[in-house]
């Protein structure tokens, strides 16, 4: 059976050897021309097909979404069969204990007969005394926004009309909608992307009628009250060791901005890790995310050293006014090769494989400071990064691979970046990749997929606010509905000293008001 010309494989070296013995066969020139053109036009169209089928990869992986980027899944390596008594369980999986259920309220059930220091009823002689109480969990359902209606007694006097009407229960104010319905409100729309409308209608499912309009006239009203936790938010984030930022694309109907003729919108995602704390921001606007950390850096202390900013390799994504250790992220330029692993197996198997180990190496690091960190990286990665880069340069220069394929603009992505891209070998705490801010940015896609959109500018900086101060808590650990019914009850205290009311604090401060 004759060979299919897409399933011939051929090697630059094989056909330059073609063409040498070509040339000095007896062939006129002319004919040696012609073959020589439709060689060099095989290797064109092979190489746009190259490109195309990349793209057309690239293509199906956004619609259909990544299935996964792990090394042993992308390069078919056969799972190892551990045994059961060896197995690790996963973290996250499996059922929840009692003590994970921190929310839930408790109720104490006496025993019916017995307290702590009574006769044993069996044998006399015994005490009995309190262990550790059984516990049972009982989950109920309910709507998001619950309402109840308080029926004050009214009398009248038959004789002279006065009307006497019961006291309205203590705690009940004039407000029909309390801090909790609003905190409730922010969280479904901002923290899980549930827009206005899917909650009205989940709501007057329920009999719970809460239209869309009257959502926002309360999340606006409440982002207002809040806004001094959110610019504190900004100010500490300012004074982060380390900077993570991306943008992503962003839509607001009634885009008119008059500072800048600028028509595209973005979400910028800035991740400020200082002194082990994580603080999230967002930030929608016409700027891109270079201009957003440059606002954020003007309010740096400038006793401060420049912070390491990771990025990915976009000039946009770097301030012109200040100066940072940048560092460029290791995932994208992996992601090259993983996109191509289908079409260049074997280049890409060896770069992928040299990445997946310096991974490992880092996360064999996650227990030691900063300075054995370091160490670490330059004994046992240093050695692996500067035999991947002279791998690389080697396939470049000796043209087994070309320049303009795609291979090679994946080559040319690492070399070009290589300064920035092994940052984590020079500088203590310098990161790998910007996962970590691509996380984040998770919350700001999910309103533009469920939402489309912002209506005005207003709403925008209603919805960055609410999502820093809820993303910020889920990386700290805090509970965001809790943290934001703190906030409005306590509005005129953190409006005073915004800096005791962060995620990490608040409760402190609660305490210590009490």
């Amino acid at each position: 059976m004759p060979v299919k010309p897409y399933e011939m494989k051929f090697t630059m070296e094989e056909i330059t050897g073609i063409l040498r013995r070509l040339e000095s066969c007896s062939l006129n020139k002319e004919d040696y021309e012609k073959i020589k053109v439709l060689i060099e036009t095989f290797i064109y169209m092979r190489l746009l097909l190259q490109s195309k089928t990349t793209s057309l990869i690239k293509l199906l992986k956004r619609i259909f979404g990544f299935k996964t980027e792990k090394a042993k899944k992308i390069l078919d390596k056969p799972k190892k069969l551990t045994p059961p008594s060896e197995k690790k369980p996963v973290k996250g999986h499996g059922r929840n204990g009692s003590a994970d259920y921190a929310g839930a309220k408790k109720e104490t059930i006496p025993h019916e007969s017995l307290k702590s220091g009574d006769a044993c009823p069996l044998c006399p002689k015994g005490k009995v005394y309190d262990l550790e109480p059984k516990r049972i969990i009982r989950m109920e359902g309910a709507a998001p926004i619950q309402a109840t209606i308080y029926e004050c007694q009214r009398l009248r006097c038959n004789l002279c009309g006065e009307v006497f009407t019961a006291m309205s229960p203590e705690g009940i104010g004039q407000d029909k909608y309390d801090e909790t319905a609003g905190s409730m409100i922010a969280v479904l729309r901002y923290g899980s992307g549930l827009p206005f409308n899917r909650i009205e209608n989940l709501q007057k499912s329920m009999d719970m009628p809460l239209p869309a309009s009257t959502q926002w006239e309360i999340v606006r009203d409440i982002a207002k009250k809040i806004s001094p936790a959110y610019e504190e938010l900004v100010k500490q984030a300012a004074q982060g060791e380390i900077i993570h930022n991306d943008d992503t694309t962003m839509r607001i109907l009634d885009n008119v901005n008059p500072d800048t003729d600028r028509k595209g919108v973005f979400t910028t995602g800035i991740l400020s890790i200082k002194e082990g704390k994580k603080i999230a921001l967002f930030k929608t606007g016409s700027n891109h995310a270079g201009e957003n950390i440059t606002e954020l850096l003007r309010r740096r202390s400038p006793a401060l050293p420049p912070p390491i900013q990771m990025c990915d390799g976009l000039s946009r994504n770097i301030s012109k006014e200040f100066a940072a250790l940048v560092a460029n992220c290791m995932a994208h330029g992996r992601r090259n090769f993983v996109d191509l692993h289908s079409i260049f197996p074997e280049e890409c198997r060896h770069a992928i494989e040299v990445i997946a180990n310096v991974y490992k190496n880092d996360d064999d690091t996650k227990n030691m400071s900063p300075e054995e960190r370091l160490a670490f990286h330059q004994a046992h990665s240093g050695p692996l990064m500067d035999d991947l880069r002279l791998w690389l340069i080697e396939k470049m220069d000796t043209k087994q691979v070309e320049p303009n394929s795609s291979l090679g603009k994946a080559f040319s992505y690492m070399l070009r970046r290589w300064e920035r891209l092994t940052l984590f070998l020079k500088v203590p705490n310098a990161p790998l990749d910007n996962n970590i801010c691509e996380q984040a940015l998770k919350m700001a896609i999910r309103h533009r997929k469920n939402s489309l959109f912002y209506k005005t500018h207003n709403g925008a900086v209603v919805g960055d606010t609410f999502m820093s101060l809820i993303h910020t808590c889920n990386l700290c650990g805090a509970n965001p509905f809790d943290y934001l019914n703190a906030l409005q009850r306590h509005a005129s205290e953190l409006a005073a000293n915004p800096e005791l009311w962060m995620p990490w604090n608040y409760k402190d401060t609660i305490r210590t008001l009490a």
